[in-house]
Parts: structure tokens; C-alpha cells; sequence
């Protein structure tokens, strides 16, 4: 039986049970009454029969023809109402209850009325009490970090409310094991931060120390060169974790606002210039014309930066790094891709990791550059993807969807 309906039960058993105890009632006092209206009737003909036996076949007569009338004329009043006597003869108050079962019906009459009445509201209260206590319990197991659950054999007012702790208690197991998850991250993150400051602050001490023993003076700038890019790499990486920690920390702000494509990859280009005169590449970016995206241009700069450096740093010397852009109606897609020999098979799947460095990555990489990028772009509303192009090279590809 479903709840409604039993709930519809439960508000028409008393109802009913009311009902039929009236009926019931009714039936055994009309009993009663007429028991004892015959007992009076044949006790007043047995002393009229004493008194005149003549009279007898008369009144039996009289009580034959009185018993197939359905009442006299209208208008006509009872015969004893003439001398003064009313239907309050009858009354009796010292008359004697009548024996046998019949004086005990009226009381198990109203005692089944009142069960009728209150025993299903008993077993209702009896029963959301019996769910409020498993539910309870429930949540002490979890509280205690027991295991179990809630066996419900049918629905009831409590299925929803048991629905919504089953999934309170899934989220907050999930958001345990993330919260757990992340305080190991967040070691193994300082165990890789610390190992990768110590390389160029291990390079600089020991050129510094070089410079200290070492007689020839053209020797020193040759250790200074070397202090120097291992400080620019320190100042590198200090900026890079500056920006994870502010995505991590939920502080990094961005603006929503028009910006255009092409006008992004150039400043992204022209801030890889240098790195660009090393190693002999090329940025090509083709003009085509006025295309928006919604972002912040400078950190969209950023993660463009990331991703174009990466291109050059698997470039071969003399190599040119693409850039290409279309827009169509569901997404602005933006595509960057070298000429170098591509990603390794394995390394695909982990490139947006914070600290991991692929079987071909650059000695220079700390494993950030991929890992901001793809925060920055995540969290613009973008969808960043890597692949490898069916003619060579590794490509990366940008999304920004419209709705």
C-alpha cells in the first residue's frame, strides 16, 4: 500500500469505526427497549387476566388486530393520555440491568469505537517514531565512521529525508577524501618546490664560490652569466608559484571582458622575443581578422605564454611555431602547435600536472608552465586539450565556448 493511500486509511478507519459503533449501539438499545416494553406489556395483560378472566379473548384479540396497525388516525391521541398518563410510565429507574451477555455489549461496543478510534493513530506514531530512531542511529554510525545503511522496505514520509542524508553523507565522505587528497598534494607540492629551488640556488652558490677562487678575471664574467640565469630561473619559478597559490587559494581575480584573439597571441609573441633570438624560432600568426573571446587579457597572455613556450622549447632550431584561429557557433578555438617531434604516448594524460616532466621535457622546466595554463584557462571558462598532429609536432587547443 502506498503512503497516500495509507494515509487516507488511517484518516477514514476512525471514521468509519464511529460510525459503525453508533450503528451498533443503536441496534442494541432498540433491542433492549423492545425486550423490555414486551416484558411490561405481558406483565399488564397477565394481571388484567387475573382480575377478569373474561376480558381475556378480548385483550388477545386486541393485541392481535393493535399488532398489524401502523399506527392510528391522524389526529387521534393515545387512549391513556385521557386520564392523565404519559409514555414516562415506562421509566423505571430501579428496573434491574437484563442478565446474560446483553448488558455487556454496550460497553464492548464503545470499547471497540475507541480502539477503532485511537489504535491506528498509535501505530502511526509508534511507526514514525520506529524510522526517526533508524535514521538516527544511521547517523551515529556515521559520525562514529561505521559503516551500514537504512534497509527501507517501502516508501514513506521519510524516503525523501533518507534520500537527502544518503547524499549529504556521500557528499561529505567525498569532500573528506578530497580534503585528505589535497593535504597530501599540498606536501608532495613543497617536497617538489623545495627540490626545485635548490637546483639554481645550488648553481649560483657555486659559481659565487668560483668567482672567489679563481685568479683570472675573465673567467668572472662567465660565473656572473651563470648566477644570473639561475636567479632569473629563481625569479621564474617564485612568480609561477605565486599564481598557483593564488588559484589554489580561490584569490585569483578575473575580469570578464571582450578581448581579441589576435591582439592576445602577438603580446604573448612579443614577450618570448628573447627566448625566441636563442633559439632561432619563429611565432606565426596570421591575421584574420576581428575575433573576441570573454577573459582577462592578461592572464589569458599568460597562459597563451605558457603554452607558446612550451612549443618552442621542443622546436628544432630554425622551426617556426604555428598559431591558427576560427570561431564557429558553438566555440572560439584557438590552436598552437610546433614542428618538433611531439608528445611522448604516456606523457599525454599527466601534461597538465603540477611538477610532472614528460620523458622529453626541457632541463630549464620546473613542470608549472602546463599545469598554470590550464588553471588560468579552466578557470576562464575555457577548455584546454593536447594532442599530437597527424603530420608531426605537438598541438595544443583552446576552447571558448559561447553559452
Amino acid at each position: 500500500m502506498s503512503e497516500r493511500r495509507q494515509r487516507r486509511f488511517l484518516l477514514l478507519l476512525p471514521a468509519v469505526g464511529c460510525a459503525a459503533g453508533m450503528l451498533l449501539l443503536t441496534g442494541i438499545w432498540r433491542q433492549q427497549y423492545r425486550q423490555e416494553a414486551f416484558t411490561r406489556l405481558s406483565s399488564l395483560c397477565g394481571k388484567i387476566a387475573e382480575s377478569d378472566p373474561q376480558a381475556e379473548q378480548a385483550m388477545l384479540q386486541a393485541l392481535k388486530e393493535s399488532a398489524w396497525e401502523q399506527g392510528g388516525d391522524e389526529g387521534d391521541s393515545p387512549y391513556l393520555e385521557q386520564y392523565g398518563y404519559a409514555a414516562s410510565i415506562l421509566d423505571d429507574p430501579t428496573a434491574a440491568v437484563p442478565a446474560g451477555g446483553l448488558a455487556a455489549l454496550p460497553a464492548a461496543a464503545g470499547a471497540g469505537l475507541l480502539a477503532a478510534c485511537y489504535v491506528p493513530l498509535w501505530w502511526e506514531i509508534r511507526r514514525k517514531r520506529r524510522r526517526i530512531g533508524e535514521l538516527t542511529r544511521y547517523l551515529e554510525r556515521v559520525n562514529t565512521g561505521a559503516a551500514g545503511t537504512v534497509v527501507q522496505t517501502e516508501e514513506d514520509d521519510f524516503s525523501h529525508l533518507q534520500d537527502e542524508l544518503y547524499k549529504t553523507v556521500t557528499s561529505l565522505y567525498a569532500t573528506r577524501e578530497a580534503a585528505v587528497q589535497a593535504k597530501k598534494n599540498y606536501g608532495e607540492n613543497l617536497a617538489n618546490i623545495a627540490h626545485q629551488l635548490k637546483t639554481p640556488i645550488t648553481a649560483a652558490l657555486l659559481s659565487l664560490q668560483l668567482i672567489g677562487q679563481s685568479a683570472a678575471e675573465d673567467e668572472i664574467p662567465r660565473h656572473a652569466g651563470t648566477i644570473k640565469k639561475q636567479l632569473l630561473r629563481l625569479e621564474t619559478l617564485e612568480e609561477a608559484l605565486l599564481s598557483l597559490s593564488k588559484v589554489d587559494a580561490g584569490t585569483l581575480q578575473l575580469e570578464k571582458a571582450s578581448v581579441d584573439v589576435y591582439t592576445v597571441l602577438c603580446l604573448a609573441a612579443e614577450n618570448l622575443e628573447e627566448l625566441c633570438r636563442q633559439r632561432d624560432i619563429r611565432i606565426d600568426i596570421p591575421d584574420k581578422g576581428s575575433m573576441e573571446i570573454r577573459g582577462d587579457m592578461e592572464w589569458l597572455m599568460e597562459a597563451v605564454m605558457n603554452l607558446m613556450k612550451n612549443c618552442i622549447e621542443h622546436s628544432p632550431a630554425g622551426g617556426t611555431v604555428h598559431c591558427d584561429y576560427a570561431d564557429n557557433l558553438l566555440y572560439t578555438r584557438i590552436l598552437l602547435w610546433d614542428e618538433g617531434p611531439g608528445f611522448d604516448g604516456a606523457d599525454i594524460p599527466h601534461l597538465f600536472e603540477r611538477f610532472y616532466r614528460g620523458k622529453d621535457a626541457s632541463k630549464e622546466g620546473a613542470g608549472i608552465g602546463l599545469a598554470l595554463a590550464h588553471s588560468i584557462l579552466e578557470l576562464s571558462g575555457a577548455a584546454l586539450t593536447a594532442s599530437n598532429r597527424p603530420e608531426g609536432g605537438a598541438c595544443f587547443e583552446i576552447r571558448f565556448y559561447s553559452h
